[in-house]
């Protein structure tokens, strides 16, 4: 269990908070997890009982049938994943594809859509990565062709979370090629449109229970009331979200460290070779001492950036920085969590080897660690 004793970021409301959370992923997702990561998918009904746990969308307002709350409760939910197994399509929904329909859905969108991601009937995807183009969205080749009052959508998707299982997509295409990326615009297509296709459900290293798939657009035609926002602004809007992207997933990055933490320590108590727990090694206990201090650290960090971000302060490097650190981290304190677990860590049956394979794309998406450099270097 996560010790939050002494963090600054949270009230006793958010703590209170925190208990129901954890209760709800004790009962309805460890259980669970072992058939799920079998799957390759998660069950629908969880994401019902998410929604009627009140752990989807919770800043989505009232009026709209959410609760409200401020970001720090997104958080909590990304700690508490992290910390339990690392559920990506859930934060997907919470973290970035609801504020997309929030800050830029006309009121139409926002009634048709919202409640449904709150109670967890829709499940939503953002198509941005394409074959050809992964951290450089300016390289998009699909295309939203305008005839008449619809647009004809074709392209192809890949990597994309939540691929198999999505009711809704946002759809990053060129409305105007000409232009470049200041031709881009969001797009939501159903799944249920003619022409909308998904492809296999991708064969990961790790993340198994996240459907992550191909997705395919044949001449998909959707209304043009469909347009998220406005039309070309789309890049901009991607921009304007990257930011929280990055902070959930430095969020959960950092909860899933502490696990893998708490994991190692536990073994190395009760694992004994020449006659004594492994802990009592000198190795041992100085590997441990320096993760121990580095998780110290990024929970100040988490503290910090998260208190900027809920008082609309925290800066795209800020972010950026965040998600570069807390991700390096995380695979420095899970490798070496394997390694002194020795050959068991390497079994899929301790869960320091879930946490291994799981911890490696974070410095990919969202940003690759390399991207995260070039943004906080841009800015010296």
């Amino acid at each position: 269990m996560l010790n939050t004793v002494g963090r600054v970021a949270y009230t006793a409301d958010h703590e209170q908070f925190r208990d129901s959370v954890r209760r709800f992923l004790d009962r309805e997702f460890v259980p669970n997890l072992p058939r799920w990561e079998r799957d390759g998918i998660m069950d629908r009904s969880f994401w019902q009982a998410c929604g009627e746990a009140g752990i989807l969308c919770p800043t989505v307002s009232e009026a709209y049938g959410g609760l409200g709350l401020d970001f720090r409760y997104n958080a909590i939910v990304d700690e508490e994943m992290g910390y339990h197994g690392q559920l990506t399509g859930m934060t997907l929904q919470s973290d970035i594809t609801v504020d997309y329909i929030v800050h830029y859905g006309s009121e139409d969108q926002k009634r048709r859509y919202l409640p449904a991601m709150i109670a967890g009937d829709v499940v939503s995807a953002i198509a941005m990565t394409e074959p050809g183009a992964g951290s450089d969205l300016q390289g998009v080749r699909t295309t939203a062709r305008r005839e008449g009052d619809e647009y004809v959508i074709n392209g192809a998707k890949t990597f994309i979370t939540n691929g198999q299982s999505c009711d809704l997509v946002i759809v990053v295409a060129k409305t105007d090629p000409t232009k470049g990326a200041k031709g881009t615009s969001l797009i939501l297509v159903e799944a249920e449109r003619s022409g909308f296709k998904r492809g296999r459900n991708l064969d990961k290293i790790g993340n198994w229970m996240a459907d992550t798939s191909e997705l395919f657009f044949e001449d998909v035609r959707v209304p043009v009331t469909n347009l998220l926002g406005a039309e070309n602004a789309g890049f901009g809007y991607l921009m304007g979200q990257l930011s929280q992207e990055r902070l959930s997933i430095a969020i959960g990055a950092q909860a899933a460290a502490q696990r893998a933490f708490d994991e190692t320590v536990a073994y190395a108590r009760d694992r004994r070779a020449f006659g004594q727990a492994i802990l009592e090694f000198q190795n041992t206990r100085f590997t441990l001492a320096d993760l121990k201090a580095k998780l110290q650290i990024g929970w100040a960090h988490v503290d910090w950036a998260l208190l900027r971000h809920v008082e609309g302060k925290l800066t795209p490097q800020e972010a950026s920085a965040a998600k570069y650190w807390h991700t390096e981290t995380q695979w420095q304190v899970v490798d070496a969590g394997l390694q002194l677990h020795g050959g068991a860590g390497y079994m899929n049956e301790y869960a320091i080897a879930r946490l291994w394979r799981d911890a490696r794309v974070q410095r990919i998406y969202g940003g690759t660690s390399e991207i995260m450099r070039e943004v906080i270097g841009r800015a010296l």
